[in-house]
């Protein structure tokens, strides 16, 4: 019997071991072919942002060399500048660097980047480079050989000692990033002395882009928990004693990002209804309803009008409806301010409606909280009929109004904005109401 039982098992166990060999060594080969391949992808990475940063420097001290009054050769080195420095933001975005503090020279390469588009992408003949701008450069030429120094040593080090990034990766993820590690240190060191380099004048075009949202921007006095919650139980129409069961949390408390989280719930089975707002000022950043939203019952035309009503409702005058999203079950519509009839596209918000009854049960309001101002609008130079000669004669306008928008240089600009169809497809297409230039072209959903 146990002969014959030998007999049978025996060339199965050993086939079941052979195949679990096989099967062991085809899962080492393909994990090592993954690394190998990861490897190989770190690695080259690495070496074109190298060569980058090289060619980035070298792009800037051609912009110099030039003449000054050589503006096609200026805008063709801004524009590489940007092309190298974009090229460069992309190949760190690939390495294994997102638990490593490399953030400031990331920040760094980012405002060159901005720098020479926005430099670039203006009329040079008639706004040359300013004598600040030639400065910039002059500090960024300097700069950029520094980091590519740099960046060449810690290549040279990891060619001739063989290292591996896959090394570096490891040690991220275990938390051992502060052992000793060559190109851990060496990209601390080159995060490092970028952080230690002197304030550059990037102009106001670019530091706009980096200016904070912060609580000192806002108008009105700082708020306390008591007053949040009277509001929040306002916003959600509650009675004074179920104000009682909002939670209040401050947020960032002495900080200038410092808010109010307001936290309600009917019952203990409903998800909580959530509002955030400012400290000073008291201003709605956002809220949201997160309930369950039942079978379609409101169509898109319907649930447009509801959120003005709901807009209105809570307090936003003059918004006007500019586009949708229809998720089914809820749509959401974005919303612009309005001021003597002009679109005023910084001061937008959002607003979801429910398609079950029409209930708004979000908004996001981030935008509108720090845009919404009075404004001096500027008159247009141009009148309608100008700006339309400035478009594709093949363009059909459907309709038109007046805009204010942020153009490529973060500056806002009176436009006149066109909706209307060319090759099958929709557009708006933004006129300058001075200079009769294109300030912006967006493709709409069909």
């Amino acid at each position: 019997m146990y002969r014959r039982l030998s007999a049978v098992l025996f060339p199965v166990m050993t086939l079941f071991f052979i195949g679990s060999m096989y099967w062991g060594y085809q899962e080492h080969q393909e994990k090592n072919s993954i690394l190998i391949k990861a490897e190989s992808q770190y690695q080259r990475a690495f070496h074109d942002l190298s060569y980058h940063v090289d060619q980035l420097h070298r792009q800037l001290g051609n912009t110099l060399a030039v003449n000054s009054a050589s503006q096609s050769f200026q805008r063709k080195g801004l524009v590489n500048a940007w092309r190298l420095t974009s090229e460069a933001q992309n190949e760190i975005n690939q390495l294994p660097l997102t638990l490593l503090p490399f953030n400031k020279t990331e920040e760094f390469l980012s405002k060159i980047a901005n720098f020479s588009y926005k430099t670039s992408v203006r009329d040079l003949g008639k706004q040359p480079l300013s004598p600040d701008e030639f400065k910039t450069l002059k500090t960024l030429y300097s700069d950029s050989e520094d980091i590519s120094k740099s960046l060449n040593g810690v290549q040279e080090k990891v060619l001739a000692n063989n290292l591996r990034w896959m090394d570096v990766e490891v040690a991220l993820a275990t938390e051992k990033s502060n052992r000793d590690n060559t190109i851990i240190d060496g990209f601390k060191t080159v995060d490092k002395k970028v952080s230690e380099y002197p304030e550059i004048n990037w102009g106001p075009s670019v530091a706009s882009m980096y200016q904070k949202r912060t609580v000192t921007m806002l108008a009105g006095r700082m708020s306390t928990p008591a007053e949040i919650r009277e509001r929040a139980a306002k916003f959600l129409g509650l009675s004074a004693a179920q104000a009682k069961n909002i939670r209040v949390v401050e947020n960032g408390k002495g900080t200038e990002y410092a808010s109010f989280s307001a936290t309600y719930k009917a019952n203990k089975a409903d998800n909580p209804i959530e509002i955030d707002y400012t400290q000073k000022g008291a201003k709605l950043i956002w809220f949201t309803n997160p309930r369950d939203i039942g079978k379609q019952a409101v169509s898109i035309e319907q649930a447009k009008r509801k959120a003005g009503e709901f807009l209105k409702k809570h307090g936003y005058e003059g918004m006007r409806p500019i586009s949708y999203d229809d998720g089914n079950d809820a749509a959401v519509f974005t919303f612009v301010d309005t001021q003597d009839g002009v679109l005023i596209y910084p001061a937008k918000l959002t607003v979801k409606i429910a398609r079950d009854n029409g209930d708004g049960v979000a908004i996001q309001a981030g935008d509108y909280v720090y845009e919404h101002r009075k404004r001096n609008l500027p008159k247009a130079k141009l009148t309608s009929a100008q700006a339309k000669a400035a478009l594709n004669p093949d363009f059909k306008v459907s309709r038109q109004q007046m805009a204010l928008i942020d153009n490529d240089e973060d500056k806002e600009v009176l436009c006149y904005e066109f909706v209307g169809k060319i090759n099958g497809s929709v557009y708006k297409i933004y006129i300058n109401a001075d200079s009769g230039l294109e300030e912006s072209i967006e493709q709409l959903p069909a």
